[in-house]
């Protein structure tokens, strides 16, 4: 159940609170679970096409009115720190490249395959009141006007040190120290955006027998994994994955992962920024047409048992458990992997009589 209920700010301003049931220690009501500005349209997208040949597209597009949260006063906000609203403008260049062929066909044997690439470059235009750029809570990224959307804006992992076993950074200037500042957070040049993005499929049939494999692929995107501060932090005494028996144990020892029992190693930094690029066998689908005069009989024209494997592969160096899921699903707060549950790995067996 959901509600809209019109309040005013203490400067007059017209918001609307989202109202959602909600459950404390058993006893149930109401709570916000959103705020926004009245009168929210939808985000406006133009397009320019440059050139559009068979199957390869050159775009432009420029998306304006984006719907964003806008930071506000908790008294401006009545306590909840944010509204929505129409703010902001983007950029998005690329290319889009689909082909489709029929490989060979002779008889009673079919092969078809089909595939697309795309790259595409995205950056920011516009914010808000003539805000330049802001920190999104939580996920380690900052919006920076002529900026690509979901760049990471964090500290920058140096490693550790031989002697004593304590991490090290990159102040903001590129000098290492031992010290972990806000001030020496930058921007770090990596998004969660993967620029490059494809699939192909292919399909082969045999009088009645057939078989179709399709493959998705990511590339240049990275990821904040936050499940591995749980798992490599050393502090709170959880289970802990194997790569920690590489700790600094002696003087002199050289490794990537520091000493353990130390508050500095769950902060956010480039440690946990990993590459999220991938290839994953997403479907594979093999079935069988059955026909006969004898069917025809009882007014069927095909029987077809099939056997359907969903995300059984992933080709990836991400450590996490599937690089295509993210905490977070907007698209400024993406990349962001905290316990994800993974795609999950299906087998269905299955019958389509056709009739």
């Amino acid at each position: 159940y959901q509600d809209k209920t019109e309040l005013k700010n203490v400067e007059g301003q017209e918001l609307f609170y989202m109202l959602s049931k909600a459950k404390l220690n058993s006893i149930y009501g109401m709570t916000v679970q959103d705020i926004c500005k009245r009168n929210i349209l939808y985000e406006n997208d133009q397009f320019k096409f440059d050139d559009e040949l068979s199957d390869l597209e050159l775009y432009n597009k420029k998306t304006t009115d984006m719907l964003m949260s806008v930071p506000l006063a908790y008294s401006q906000s009545n306590g909840y720190g944010y509204k929505w609203d129409n703010v902001g403008a983007m950029v998005n260049r690329g290319v889009e490249l689909n082909v489709n062929a029929t490989v060979l066909q002779i008889r009673d044997f079919a092969w078809n395959i089909n595939a697309n690439v795309g790259y595409n470059h995205n950056r920011l235009t516009e914010l808000y009141n003539g805000v330049d750029e802001y920190e999104t809570s939580n996920t380690s990224t900052k919006l920076v006007v002529g900026r690509p959307v979901g760049e990471f804006y964090i500290n920058r992992y140096a490693g550790v040190n031989p002697a004593n076993g304590d991490a090290l950074w990159y102040d903001k200037d590129g000098n290492i120290t031992n010290e972990l500042r806000d001030e020496d957070k930058v921007m770090v040049g990596k998004s969660y955006h993967a620029p490059w993005q494809g699939g192909f499929g292919t399909s082969l049939s045999w009088k009645g027998l057939s078989l179709s494999i399709l493959m998705t692929s990511s590339v240049g995107n990275d990821i904040y994994n936050a499940s591995r501060i749980e798992m490599e932090g050393m502090y709170s005494g959880a289970n802990q994955v194997k790569s920690v028996l590489r700790r600094w144990r002696t003087p002199g020892q050289i490794t990537d992962i520091p000493k353990g029992g130390e508050l500095d190693n769950l902060k956010a930094s480039t440690r946990w920024v990993e590459d999220g690029s991938y290839l994953k066998i997403k479907n594979i689908t093999l079935s069988y047409n059955i026909t006969h005069p004898a069917l025809k009989k009882a007014n069927i024209s095909r029987i077809q048992p099939y056997i359907t494997l969903d995300n059984m592969i992933t080709f990836t160096k991400y450590s996490g458990y599937d690089p295509e899921m993210s905490q977070y699903t907007s698209a400024t707060s993406m990349g962001v992997d905290w316990g994800t549950y993974p795609c999950v790995k299906t087998v269905l067996f299955g019958v389509n009589v056709e009739f």
